[in-house]
């Protein structure tokens, strides 16, 4: 187990740098840090002088990755590729455009992002996963064919439809939930719970339908013939064989949203007000601060290697036949 885990992480570090590398070239050599000066300046009668004043006062007028100009090590520690790009290893996000401390601001902004992502997973995958189940089990019938046209439609309306709708009726109609805000402790879970239902409603569709896919492919493998040819029933072959083979690919899937537990809902925490990672990325974007946008998607990157990890490990857990080689 741990010669595996280690060879894992030695395979991920080449994976991060060439992330790391692809993400420079795009910030600084595709978008230049004279780019960014226009852009946070205005692009209409910026002078020279201030371009270089904003480069200055915001670490952007070193050369890219060799400096010439000074001597030893520094040739390559005083160059942007080092101060904006290498540091981001040591989990040193450094100071914003704006002059934000960037690493306080994320460990101040995942807790609402948490508070709001582990809630819509746990029970999105319940109701998904149990909703799916059903319909396997009345497969071919009513059931079924209602439950498949029900998550079509869910998966055609967009999800502000979701958002909106909610806050108009729950927030602004029933007066239940406030619309926007967020507050800590425990008064913090009247302002998610709306997020929360909304997130799982919306999955449902396209949830749903992928774990019924799965079930269905299950049902249709000797195992399954062999478990109904001794004599179990239905619930039992669905919900202790199938349920249970079925898991790898659950898994697999799991992995994928893994990152967003950390790194928060892009949509729903602007439209919901709520100060996560989601809509601190979006303003980011909104105000072109570049530094926090290469913070959040180097972030996001070993979120997804280490959700790739744990989900190799947890194969193990569920199907015997894996084994770390």
């Amino acid at each position: 187990m741990l010669a595996y885990l280690f060879r894992r992480i030695l395979y991920a570090i080449p994976i991060l740098i060439g992330v790391n590398l692809i993400t420079f070239a795009l910030f600084f050599m595709v978008n230049t840090p004279n780019d960014m000066a226009r852009a946070h300046l205005g692009n209409k009668h910026v002078t020279q002088v201030a371009i270089n004043r904003w480069k200055a006062q915001h670490g952007y007028d070193k050369p890219l990755f060799y400096n010439a100009k000074v001597n030893g090590l520094q040739k390559f520690t005083d160059t942007l590729f080092f101060q904006k790009s290498i540091k981001l290893f040591s989990f040193d996000f450094g100071v914003s455009d704006s002059g934000r401390d960037i690493g306080h601001d994320i460990s101040q902004r995942m807790w609402p992002s948490l508070a709001l992502a582990i809630p819509t997973l746990i029970i999105g995958i319940l109701v998904n996963i149990t909703f799916a189940m059903m319909m396997a089990f009345f497969r071919a019938s009513y059931l079924d064919v209602s439950g498949v046209i029900l998550c079509v439609t869910m998966i055609s309306i967009s999800a502000l439809f979701y958002i909106i709708g909610g806050q108009y009726l729950v927030g602004k109609s029933l007066k239940l939930v406030p619309i926007s805000g967020y507050d800590t402790g425990i008064h913090a879970w009247k302002f998610v719970i709306l997020p929360v239902i909304i997130g799982v409603i919306s999955g449902i569709g396209s949830g749903s339908r992928w774990y019924r896919t799965i079930f269905l492919e299950e049902l249709h493998k000797d195992y399954v013939r062999t478990a109904r040819a001794k004599g179990l029933s239905e619930g039992k072959v669905l919900f202790k064989h199938v349920l249970k083979n079925a898991m790898i690919p659950i898994l697999t899937g799991i992995v994928v949203v893994l990152p967003m537990l950390f790194l928060g809902s892009l949509i729903m925490e602007s439209f919901f007000g709520i100060p996560g990672l989601g809509s601190y990325t979006i303003d980011a974007i909104q105000q072109q601060d570049f530094a926090i946008v290469r913070s959040m998607v180097f972030l996001g990157t070993i979120l997804y290697i280490i959700g790739l990890i744990l989900t190799d490990v947890s194969y193990t857990l569920v199907d015997p036949r894996v084994r770390f080689a």
